[in-house]
């Protein structure tokens, strides 16, 4: 059986989804498919939009046969912390033959040039890195100026190769690609090439459209006028999940707790906090302390050095619990110390069952099994996780949806 690996948020799951994963499955020739997919929080530092299981069940019911979850402290991560974490969880459960993820350029030959140099890092490109960024730019602007000087010292004519670090897709491809290396993994890359948008397109664009104009349209009430761009699961499962009074959940559900959340605590503190530096825990602190609106603070804090996403996958820390310290101790251990499953169909009953005799990190069906674990990394992983959603439910409208330790008491979703 040829298994096919597919990192995804699905925030919501779209027609661009269903459209990446057959086109996946055609060009791979994969009998399987498994996702490693983000949970109650995103890469971008924001809540998913709808519940980790809600988006499980979706998924398994459109191509995807069997989920495991990215656990918080890498999901809330940057790109390349997020990548690391989602094929190494791939790598190391032993039955993955290959990759597919989407990109603008849909070419993998540039994408594996360029991602090998930036896993080699040669001199001269380190140092061009380093002359960036004490210009006070963000990284990824930096290291793609750094690029674009390196490429022009070696004389290579493919000048639009830097080019590539410009969007979103393709600096994702990127680091699933150093993540490979780095892991030297056996798993075979493929990019199918991102149609009709960018991941970002804040309006609708018919069928195929961005996440974010989705997201958009329903934080706007406007569902309905967004429904063309979802498959059908998908919208009876979100309609369920809203009159239920489970979302949709926004950042701006959390407002007055992040706001009482900074002002409470000590610069001190927040410099414990993954991703804060150079004094930015003042920054931060000040701005809490004369914001009255989660736009205000945000208006306070970033700038080109500290853009939104950073600022937002920090505030998310905060609410998970997570330090600095854990993600070190995480990658010391060689990144996410376990493979939750989420959800399976038929098909994903035996993949894990094949998974569970090959996986060289353990494969979790049942959170609850593990509260006593002395294992004191997989103990503190799931730990954050269980914080993480705790808060998550505070933005339901639902007051019986709100009770704590739900990650101990979820079944996982099976679909027969």
């Amino acid at each position: 059986m040829k298994v096919l690996g597919i990192v995804a948020e699905y925030n919501p799951f779209h027609n661009g989804h269903m459209y990446h994963i057959e086109e996946s499955k055609k060009l791979t020739g994969c009998d399987a498919v498994v996702c490693v997919m983000s949970g109650n929080f995103i890469q971008r530092g924001e809540p998913a939009i709808i519940n980790k299981f809600a988006r499980t069940e979706i998924a398994l019911g459109n191509g995807v046969d069997l989920i495991i979850e990215l656990p918080v402290p890498f999901a809330v991560s940057s790109a390349e912390f997020f990548s690391y974490g989602a094929v190494s969880i791939l790598n190391n459960i032993g039955i993955v033959d290959c990759i597919s993820f989407g990109s603008e350029s849909g070419d993998i030959i540039s994408l594996q040039k360029i991602a090998e140099i930036l896993v080699s890092e040669p001199q001269s490109y380190k140092a061009e890195l380093k002359k960036q960024l004490s210009a006070g730019l963000s990284f990824p602007v930096c290291r793609q100026r750094a690029l674009d000087k390196y490429l022009k010292i070696q004389n290579d004519s493919n000048e639009s190769l830097s080019s590539l670090l410009e969007t979103s897709n393709n600096i994702l491809a990127l680091e699933y690609l150093k993540a490979l290396s780095r892991l030297n993994s056996p798993i075979q890359p493929y990019t199918v090439k991102r149609i009709s948008n960018c991941y970002n397109t804040p309006q609708l664009t018919g069928s195929i459209s961005s996440a974010t104009a989705i997201r958009n349209s329903i934080y706007k009430s406007e569902i309905d006028v967004s429904r063309q761009a979802l498959p059908t699961l998908a919208q009876q499962i979100m309609d369920r999940e809203f009159s239920l009074g489970r979302g949709p959940n926004s950042l701006y559900s959390f407002e007055d707790i992040i706001l009482a959340f900074l002002r409470h605590a000590t610069p001190q503190e927040l410099e414990k906090i993954q991703d804060v530096s150079e004094g930015l825990e003042y920054r931060i602190k000040n701005a809490a302390d004369n914001s009255g609106s989660f736009d205000d603070l945000l208006a306070n804090i970033c700038t080109k050095r500290y853009p939104k996403t950073r600022i937002q996958r920090i505030l998310i820390s905060l609410l998970a619990g997570m330090k600095r310290f854990d993600m070190e101790q995480f990658m010391a251990c060689g990144g996410p110390q376990y493979a939750r499953i989420l959800g399976f169909n038929e098909i994903g009953r035996q993949l894990l069952s094949l998974m569970k005799k090959k996986s060289s990190i353990p494969v979790i069906t049942k959170a609850s099994h593990y509260k006593t674990s002395d294992d004191s990394p997989i103990l503190r992983m799931l730990e954050i996780e269980a914080r993480a959603t705790d808060t998550y439910v505070l933005a339901y409208k639902n007051p019986a949806f709100k009770k704590a330790g739900q990650e101990f008491t979820q079944n996982i979703i099976i679909c027969r």
